[in-house]
């Protein structure tokens, strides 16, 4: 196992075969003026590395790695699986991967091959074994990455669908008991042989749907898996094994794919400009990039939840990201203000994406760190003042343990579910909303950040563990005194008894819509809804409905709403036994139902909620959640954030950010130290420019 960071990692990814003429050294001095620190390589290159088959140039980054090291610059080093050479493709068109049943993709983009191919396998463990043998032993390289931000297909693949046949074989049986789980009398798609399964092209079977997810996911963890035993045949203990995640790709399951790797690492873009500002001029939800500050810090917590521990990140914004037709680079300061807000959240390395700004090529316009003309300019100078500011900073800002007032749980399977049979419909277009999940899930999130609540994401898994390990409810409850539940879609007979054992022991558990609705197939529970639930809960539903016009609510029993409060697209016809009503709609026919219900239960206490809140809604309901938690911050301006964490030395770190271009004076709640000038001790109030980030510390006793 690796060592852990003794300071937070800062530099880019660097392609030297990608310049347009040598440089080298001048870049490599570059970085060094920056108080860059690490750089990433040879991800993209497979060609390179094997121009032909069997016919390998492993020299030309020797001169990389020997200049990064005399400089003091540590090594990141990727194996070149994700993007094949031509000459693979040519040679072996049947690794070429099948969205579609007999359809293999073409070629000209990346990741458009089977990895579970054996002619695949065969050539991609050639060519890490040449490059990891070589260089594993060199000095500069502190770690690797496996592939890059893998699971961005399903493959259709012949081999892959006789895979998914025998692993049903062997999971279910028989046929008759497959026909049973999965209900296919239904449409008469009961099977009489494991040949008659059909391929997944036309599938509608939900059943069918969620067992492909999975399957997919498994795919891509056991490719990762096979590469990372590899590596470990010649890395050393100090070396580290990770991949760089994209958190939205669908066939991923990031706490199974962390499970071998000695830290997390991926790659959390974010819209930059205005799109940071509070207050929003709009809702914006995260896609591949993140809309909005409280989005950046939730990418922070998604990739700590992973292995609920500090991560890398492997790729972020360095100029304008997204292509010619997204350039919005940052305003000065927005650079400061994304990494010391994943920083906030455990990031122990900042690395850009990328050093140089391609002349050619699909991401000629994802801006580097040096612009078109290779001189040092604005991002250059911005991203230089960080690195003297992660010096100054040492050793203080690694191994953070993020605070947390408030627990929320995320499941992957309850993604696949719910984008299987989405509860939302498209806005924009014809269909299910395949991020369903994602949007009850940001719901919450963004409601939290906007009552300044911190957030721990706690995964399904994680809390019912493997093999009976699951996780103490009334530790949780102590660590947590408030977890929600919502969306929670695909949820197994353990995880809804854990969840009312939380509340037995202590815990204020939320539920949200579509919680503890299906079970571990996607079958409609036989249950009262909340499945296993309802009675601790003291309210169940029947129906429910879309809301396409927001709706009002009407608070009672002490829960204070604002004014933009509003139930959003969905409700459940909440029924309350014996349980005490929060909240109504005002509406002629749903006013009827209940919006918001709570009741004390064992020692705990579970509050439901039958919508889908806009981001002021569930604020207030947060709020509401929290009240009878200590607030360290006071009378902070609307945007002003701070975010808090405990360091390895056990000392209090607090990241402060103004999210506007009005200045901010605030009070701190004790006397703190400056990290970043150590001239600064003992300060009680502090100044935030335009764009501005503060990093105070409790004074070492």
């Amino acid at each position: 196992m690796s060592e852990r960071p003794r300071k937070v990692l800062f530099g880019a990814a660097y392609y030297h075969e990608y310049q347009p003429s040598p440089r080298l050294h001048e870049d490599l001095d570059l970085m060094a003026a920056a108080n860059m620190t690490v750089i990433r390589v040879g991800e993209s290159t497979w060609s390179t590395w094997e121009p032909e088959d069997g016919c390998f140039d492993l020299e030309w980054m020797t001169p990389v790695l020997d200049g990064a090291h005399e400089r003091g610059i540590s090594v990141i080093l990727g194996t070149p699986t994700y993007a094949i050479p031509m000459w693979l493709a040519r040679r072996y068109p049947e690794i070429a991967a099948e969205t579609s049943t007999g359809r293999p993709l073409g070629w000209g983009a990346r990741q458009e091959m089977d990895y579970t191919h054996p002619a695949f396998k065969f050539h991609a463990e050639r060519i890490i074994r040449k490059i990891v043998e070589r260089f594993s032993k060199h000095p500069a390289v502190i770690g690797y990455q496996v592939d890059n931000e893998p699971g961005l297909r399903s493959f259709h693949n012949r081999g892959v669908f006789q895979r998914f046949t025998d692993e049903l074989r062997h999971q279910y049986g028989t046929v008759e008991n497959l026909n049973k789980e999965w209900g296919l009398v239904y449409w008469s798609h009961q099977l009489s042989t494991w040949a008659d399964l059909w391929t997944p092209d036309n599938n509608a079977q939900p059943q069918y749907d969620l067992a492909w997810r999975r399957f997919q996911a498994r795919l891509t963890t056991e490719f990762l898996q096979w590469q990372t035993a590899i590596i470990r045949e010649y890395s050393t203990p100090e070396q580290f094994v990770t991949t760089c995640i994209a958190y939205d790709l669908p066939s991923q399951h990031d706490q199974e794919v962390t499970r071998d790797f000695d830290i997390t690492a991926g790659n959390p873009y974010y819209a930059m400009q205005d799109a940071f500002a509070i207050p929003s001029s709009s809702n914006t939800s995260q896609g591949w990039a993140a809309g909005g500050a409280w989005a950046l810090f939730r990418s922070g917590d998604r990739m700590y939840s992973s292995k609920q521990a500090p991560f890398l990140v492997t790729e972020t914004n360095a100029g304008a990201i997204g292509g010619s037709e997204m350039q919005y680079p940052a305003f000065d300061g927005q650079w400061r203000q994304a990494a010391y807000a994943l920083i906030s959240r455990g990031a122990e390395m900042i690395e850009y994406w990328h050093w140089a700004s391609n002349h050619y090529g699909t991401e000629t316009y994802w801006i580097g760190v040096l612009p078109h003309d290779q001189k040092p300019g604005r991002v250059y100078r911005e991203l230089s003042q960080l690195g003297a500011e992660l010096k100054t900073a040492d050793n203080a800002l690694v191994g953070l343990t993020p605070d947390a007032s408030i627990g929320i749980v995320y499941s992957n399977e309850s993604k696949w579910g719910l984008a299987g049979q989405p509860c939302f419909a498209n806005q924009d277009s014809i269909g299910g909303d395949e991020r369903s999940y994602e949007k009850i899930f940001e719901a919450f999130y963004q409601g939290a950040f906007k009552a300044g609540a911190p957030v721990r994401i706690i995964h399904d898994r994680q809390i019912v563990g493997d093999k009976g390990r699951a996780l103490d409810p009334a530790q949780v409850a102590q660590e947590l005194p408030v977890l929600i539940a919502a969306g929670l879609f695909i949820a197994d007979d353990e995880l809804l008894d854990w969840l009312r054992g939380y509340t037995d022991a202590g815990g204020h558990l939320v539920l949200g819509m579509r919680t503890g609705y299906a079970d571990h197939e996607s079958r409609a529970r036989l249950e009262t809804k909340p499945s296993r639930l309802a009675t601790h809960a003291g309210v169940s539903y029947q129906e429910f409905s879309q809301l396409d016009i927001p709706l009002a609510l009407e608070p009672t029993a002490g829960l204070q709403l604002s004014t933009e409060s509003r139930a959003t697209r969905w409700i459940d016809y909440l029924e309350e036994q014996e349980a005490t009503v929060l909240a109504s709609y005002r509406h002629p026919q749903f006013g009827r139902y209940p919006a918001i219900v709570t009741r004390p239960t064992g020692s705990g206490r579970i509050t439901t909620i039958g919508t889908l809140p806009n981001t002021e809604l569930g604020a207030d309901i947060i709020r509401w959640l929290t009240s009878e938690q200590t607030a360290v911050w006071e009378d902070l301006p609307e945007a002003v954030t701070v975010h808090s964490a405990t360091n390895a030395d056990q000392r209090r770190v607090h990241f402060v950010h103004n999210w506007s271009w009005e200045p901010a004076r605030i009070a701190t709640p004790g006397p703190l130290d400056d990290v970043l000038d150590r001239r600064l001790t003992n300060l009680s109030k502090i100044e935030l420019g335009a764009w501005d980030v503060r990093i105070l510390i409790e004074p070492a006793s």
